[in-house]
């Protein structure tokens, strides 16, 4: 049995991870900033050490680091480092001991593809405060790995998406509008042909993939791709959301200029920043060494999403009903 300390424990993938663990048999230290509960209540939680901390006020101290060292993990999985001297602080007061690391990256690390799917191997492209700042991190734990110091592995998830939280919409924004229109047959402005892609991923998933990686010592030093087995375009994405209400969708193809009048300036950033990565992540590398095996697709794990946004009356889809899906 491992002593698994996971900070950020109660946000999108560690409410699926928490319980994953600790039915594997290890023992669990949850770190959080005690803000909220996990999305979703499970027995295994009972059983898990929560601990409350801040992460940013310590790493302003330089203390995070050497907090989780003396806890005595096994392993340590990070969700929540957003910049490398972050993760430069925590790799310092780790380093005597040598758990082993694992870091939640994100498929940001691209940018635009040269060639699709795109692979781990490809040279990183990032651009943007997140994904920059991921890459930095990225690079700097494989240079710690090769060096002899802290053992890292890094997954890199796509949009995670399931219920509890909103989640990327067929027009690439968080507008529950969209959701809405596909639902009741209003007409749907996309830009650039609705051709843009996204790459979702179901957040039981990535879980799935952090705990294998726990198990493969062989994964060490490397980054994997946590995606959907496929991604999809904004326009096959809508088509499939307005299937599940027995509509065809009433799609406007439009230039940037008319989509930000018609979505709001807000809305249209995001989609712009999620189709001009447009990435297609392949993930034969984290089947091939991890055994990872996604069990949502992209529709099923946005149909799972989309029935606890319309439950927690989030989204109005009209009087449409609307059974639940399963995953298969």
């Amino acid at each position: 049995m491992s002593r698994v300390v996971v900070i950020g424990a109660t946000g999108h993938i560690g409410t699926y991870l928490v319980p994953r663990l600790v039915r594997g048999g290890h023992e669990v230290i949850a770190m959080s900033r005690g803000t909220r509960e996990p999305y979703h209540p499970s027995p295994e939680w009972s059983s898990v050490r929560r601990i409350t901390v801040d992460r940013d006020a310590q790493d302003a101290d330089g203390a995070f680091g050497t907090y989780v060292a003396s806890l005595g993990p096994d392993v340590v999985i990070d969700m929540v480092c957003f910049t490398a001297a972050s993760a430069q602080q925590l790799v310092d007061a780790l380093r005597q001991s040598r758990p082993l690391l694992v870091h939640c990256g994100t498929i940001w690390v691209h940018g635009p593809a040269r060639v699709v799917p795109v692979t781990e191997d490809e040279p990183r492209t990032a651009y943007g405060e997140y994904g920059t700042g991921k890459a930095e991190i990225e690079a700097l734990l494989h240079r710690e790995t090769r060096a002899g110091g802290v053992p890292a592995i890094v997954l890199h998830p796509g949009h995670i998406s399931g219920p509890g939280w909103p989640v990327i919409t067929p027009a690439g924004n968080l507008d529950p509008g969209v959701w809405t229109a596909l639902a009741t047959g209003q007409p749907l402005a996309l830009p650039d042909h609705g051709l843009g892609v996204l790459h979702h991923v179901h957040a039981d998933d990535v879980a799935q993939a952090f705990e294998l990686a726990l198990q493969r010592p062989a994964a060490i030093g490397a980054s994997f791709h946590v995606v959907a087995d496929q991604s999809m375009t904004l326009r096959g994405l809508a088509a499939g959301v307005a299937q599940w209400f027995g509509r065809e969708p009433k799609l406007d193809f439009v230039d940037w200029p008319e989509f930000e009048r018609r979505a709001g300036a807000e809305h249209a950033e995001a989609t712009r920043e999620h189709t001009f990565r447009s990435i297609t992540a392949s993930i034969a590398r984290a089947r091939r060494e991890l055994g990872y095996a996604p069990r949502y697709t992209t529709l099923e794990a946005l149909r799972e999403s989309l029935a606890w946004l319309i439950a927690s009356e989030q989204v109005d889809v009209g009087d449409q009903p609307f059974p639940p899906g399963q995953a298969g």
